[in-house]
């Protein structure tokens, strides 16, 4: 018996009671808790751009240092990631290890991307001359605005770099003669992981960024 076929054997997944796997429902556990926690995140988010509109008297235009076009650009990237996540699950259950590989590398370039571009947004936004956006302070007035933002991107931000960090342990581990069919629920469950962090940002792309264009 070869070495992946008795991985195989080893890893079957059991029977539950209610037909789907114990990996996936704990997944699907976790991403309901995390819905909590990102739906807290949000919605402080809107309560506090309403009420703290104005900052050293003045209103608060945060689209003097939103870069839209970058921001754009970043969604579509992390949004297209999802597509060759979607590719490496349907590969991996098809026993095609070289196409798991290279949907796993693209996901983790798109990952990476999305990540590079975060960076380098925050970075603008805290050396913006004159517009400058801290964790307490906009345009050097003390602000809770700042606060709310990089919270909740920040927070995002982080489970996209857990999901990087995921699919390249899974892509090093391709490459050890051990992966085959009998690992396509462990990748099918970073998977959701990976859409349920595109979907997160779906809503917070408008809810942060486009509603300062649309009010």
């Amino acid at each position: 018996m070869s070495e992946a076929a008795a991985h195989a054997i080893d890893h079957h997944e059991p029977e539950t009671s209610t037909g789907i796997p114990n990996k996936k429902v704990l997944m699907w556990a976790f991403l309901g808790s995390d819905c909590m926690f990102f739906g807290t995140l949000i919605s402080t988010h809107l309560i506090y751009r309403k009420i703290s509109a104005t900052v050293g008297g003045n209103f608060l235009d945060i689209r003097e240092i939103f870069d839209i076009e970058l921001t754009s650009f970043s969604t579509f990237i992390l949004l297209a990631s999802s597509l060759f996540m979607a590719l490496a699950v349907s590969a991996i259950h098809k026993g095609n290890l070289t196409s798991t590989r290279w949907m796993l590398f693209g996901t983790i370039v798109f990952g990476a991307i999305f990540l590079g571009c975060q960076v380098y947004e925050f970075t603008h936004f805290v050396h913006a001359a004159g517009n400058e956006l801290t964790l307490s302070s906009y345009r050097g007035e003390p602000h809770v605005f700042g606060s709310t933002f990089y919270v909740l991107t920040g927070t995002h931000g982080t489970h996209v770099a857990i999901g990087v960090f995921w699919l390249i342990g899974w892509l090093i581990y391709s490459f050890t003669g051990k992966m085959s069919t009998a690992d396509a629920m462990d990748i099918e469950c970073c998977g959701l992981y990976w859409h349920f962090v595109d979907i997160v940002w779906i809503l917070i792309f408008p809810v942060v960024y486009l509603m300062e264009y649309a009010f």
